[in-house]
């Protein structure tokens, strides 16, 4: 009798032995999208190349962000396409339309473009369920790309959200975020990839102040036009 209390006692030791052990190592998703968002918020600046897909439609870019609000995207495809937030106004060239688009801050202005900011990071925190979409092991990128990846996926809390469902790839090793899926009520669905991330380089504020073409013309609160 005592031999079957001591084998049941050691079974009960080892069964929580295992769960504590078992507790220690598994992070939920919305702890390990806080660490990530966390880490977004130590960055000062980055640089990184942009690549968006819309349908058919592509835009490659070059984005800069500067902390706390700043953000440029230089175009290569439509070449010579700006896009710039200071904070205040959204301003956005158009060169085959000889077009200056303007319009001041409200919340869904930049929705798209500050998804890989630390504001972009806490509102998807705030308005949006988080769920590991493979696990909380790293897996390929892509049927195409070796690199390993944290994959999550992000359901919005309420139907005003811009986004339906947003599909983040985190890097395993550096905690950047790579790619992101976003489709919209519509099913419209946006991809962004970053790559060449260079962080913290002391980006003058200067970066963030652009001149449009003096002939574009100019459109304002061109987000609440007909």
């Amino acid at each position: 009798m005592n031999t079957q209390k001591s084998i049941f006692l050691s079974a009960v030791f080892f069964a929580s032995s295992l769960c504590a052990s078992l507790s220690a190592q598994i992070t939920t998703a919305n702890d390990y999208f806080k660490t990530v968002s966390e880490y977004y918020g130590t960055i000062k600046d980055y640089e990184a190349d942009m690549d968006v897909s819309m349908g058919r439609q592509r835009m490659v870019s070059r984005v800069s962000f500067k902390r706390p609000n700043l953000l440029r995207i230089d175009c290569s495809n439509p070449a010579e396409q700006v896009i710039l937030f200071n904070g205040d106004v959204l301003t956005v060239y158009l060169p085959g339309q000889s077009a200056v688009l303007q319009q001041a801050a409200r919340s869904s202005s930049t929705d798209g473009m500050s998804l890989a900011t630390p504001q972009g990071l806490s509102l998807m925190s705030r308005y949006y369920t988080i769920a590991y979409e493979t696990g909380q092991t790293s897996v390929p990128l892509d049927d195409i790309s070796n690199e390993q990846v944290v994959k999550l996926v992000l359901n919005r809390r309420n139907m005003s959200e811009a986004f339906r469902t947003i599909k983040v790839a985190i890097s395993a090793e550096s905690k950047l975020i790579r790619r992101i899926e976003a489709t919209t009520p519509r099913g419209e669905l946006f991809v962004f990839n970053f790559t060449n991330y260079k962080l913290n380089q002391n980006i003058s504020d200067q970066r963030f102040i652009y001149d449009p073409p003096s002939s574009a013309n100019v459109y304002n609160d061109f987000l609440l036009s007909d």
